[in-house]
């Protein structure tokens, strides 16, 4: 049986994608900071709790050791959890999107690697965005070309590429990135704009259930690989 840890999965595309997962027959451990949230998730899907702050060296290393002593091996990490950041642009306001978007990925995975390694064919997944995407941002034709969140653009840019080097570096580990479509969620509310997180969901299930032949590095969409 397949264990997967999703970050930030106590709602949104992350939960989505432990309901499909489950669905799958994989054991899931859903990932969130405040446990009140996480374990109501947890207990509505019949997954299973871990309390997770991507931004806390503590919290990360003490969800790994809970996952670690239950079940001794990670095949699936979906870094999920993730902020928008589109307020003010300052220093500050820098340091939490990078921290949360792309920094908190390093915690996890150095944290999981263990894990991974004790896996047959271990897969991460980095939800990212085509906002971090040079070719989506400059190109006209392209709804990213007018949309200005340049903290959630940069840190995702910087997921996507720590994603790449990651796989290079682990090349018994599948590493993929994707853009997983606008989206209707707690996020995209203010824009009013998103599909539903069911078909969002697919391409992250789809990328987590890669096969050891499967592709790596690679960053993609529901269609295929994209650009960046």
């Amino acid at each position: 049986m397949t264990v997967a840890l999703i970050t930030g999965a106590n709602k949104g595309i992350g939960y989505e994608t432990a309901r499909q997962l489950l669905e799958l027959g994989h054991t899931v451990y859903i990932g969130a900071r405040d446990v009140e949230r996480g374990e109501k998730a947890a207990a509505t899907l019949g997954a299973r709790f871990v309390q997770l702050d991507v931004t806390d060296d503590a919290s990360v290393a003490g969800a790994l050791v809970t996952i670690g002593s239950a079940e001794g091996v990670l095949d699936v990490l979906v870094h999920n959890a993730g902020i928008l950041a589109d307020g003010p642009v300052d220093g500050p306001a820098a340091l939490r999107a990078f921290d949360t978007n792309a920094v908190g990925m390093v915690r996890v995975t150095e944290a999981a690697l263990p894990l991974l390694h004790k896996s047959s064919k271990a897969v991460v997944v980095t939800v990212s965005s085509s906002m971090g995407s040079f070719w989506a941002v400059t190109n006209p034709d392209r709804p990213e070309f007018g949309i200005p969140l340049a903290l959630y653009a940069a840190s995702k840019a910087a997921a996507t590429m720590l994603t790449v080097q990651y796989s290079k570096s682990q090349p018994d580990i599948t590493f993929n990135a994707l853009e997983p479509g606008a989206t209707a969620t707690d996020m995209t509310a203010a824009y009013g704009i998103g599909r539903p997180v069911e078909e969002s969901a697919r391409t992250v299930v789809r990328l987590a259930t890669l096969g050891p032949d499967g592709p790596t590095g690679t960053f993609q969409d529901e269609n295929g690989v994209l650009p960046w």
